[in-house]
């Protein structure tokens, strides 16, 4: 996780939430929960490079349109990172 940069990290706590989320809606809660405008161009890149890393998994709800889920590696890897977050914090 810690190689991951926060939009990244931003992106799996946004999938982890969201039940198979398309592209589209991953954009649109991001957007609302930063208040910042994601283009297509930095959105679609870097969750090309968590499907890569095996972190989610992108699957076809139709020719145009991908969904995006949590794999279990990406699911302990968030696990891990909130754990090693919470203990600085307390």
């Amino acid at each position: 996780m810690h190689q991951l940069t926060g939009f990244q990290r931003d992106l799996l706590y946004c999938i982890v939430g969201l039940d198979r989320p398309s592209g589209q809606r991953i954009r649109e809660t991001l957007e609302e929960q930063t208040g910042r405008e994601i283009t297509h161009g930095r959105l679609y890149p870097n969750l090309d490079t968590l499907v890569n890393r095996g972190l989610v998994s992108k699957g076809e709800i139709d020719r145009r349109t991908n969904y995006y889920t949590i794999s279990d590696a990406g699911t302990d890897a968030l696990r891990s990172y909130h754990e090693w977050g919470s203990g600085r914090l307390s």
